[in-house]
């Protein structure tokens, strides 16, 4: 589903700051980001209070606006606002999920710790995390590597879920997410006319 013209109108409102885009950003996208957190934990089999959804929440608004929105400014509108949001949302709440259940490391409130909010802004800009590269290199890629990548990129899932959902072996999974990343690469560097499509494997 392609941008709708009110999401359009409400996303480069904010890019201008104009008074009062953001909050109802937040209200129109609040319910979606909720949703995001608790089918996020529950994949991994993390229990959330309701203390933990909101400071989830919260990171997740602050990787949207860190560095002058800079995600919603790579946003090319090829798909709709809320499936773009919710690929941004769940990168950044697995980042955080990792990052609480690292040792040594306790629940730090991301207000507390902006750093990690630019960090996980940084990996969700990050080639194959954009949407629009992920969804172009689904198109080329053959049943499993698609899974693969879909289970990785877009749902966050581990290494070792992403091997119990598919069966196939969890040091397998690395060499299949090179591969579709060369494959991108093609895609990128293949001159205009070329095609467009990554070549199969």
């Amino acid at each position: 589903m392609p941008l709708t013209p009110v999401d359009r109108a409400l996303l480069q409102r904010c890019l201008r700051h104009e008074a009062g885009a953001w909050e109802e950003f937040v209200q129109r996208f609040l319910g979606l980001i909720y949703h995001v957190v608790h089918y996020t934990a529950h994949l991994r089999g993390v229990p959330l209070t309701p203390e933990d959804t909101e400071d989830l929440a919260a990171e997740i608004l602050l990787g949207i606006i860190a560095n002058d929105y800079a995600v919603l400014r790579q946003f090319r509108g090829q798909s709709s606002l809320a499936t773009y949001l919710t690929v941004i949302a769940r990168r950044l709440c697995v980042h955080e999920l990792v990052r609480r259940q690292s040792p040594g490391r306790g629940a730090v409130s991301p207000r507390a710790n902006l750093e990690v909010e630019d960090e996980g802004t940084s990996r969700v800009q990050a080639g194959l995390e954009k949407l629009e590269e992920v969804q172009q290199l689904l198109r080329g890629l053959r049943s499993t590597e698609r899974e693969v990548v879909r289970l990785y990129y877009l749902e966050g899932r581990s290494y070792e879920e992403i091997s119990t959902e598919l069966n196939i072996p969890v040091n397998s999974i690395g060499p299949i997410l090179s591969r579709a990343r060369q494959k991108l690469r093609a895609a990128r560097s293949a001159p205009p006319g070329a095609g467009g499509k990554p070549p199969r494997a």
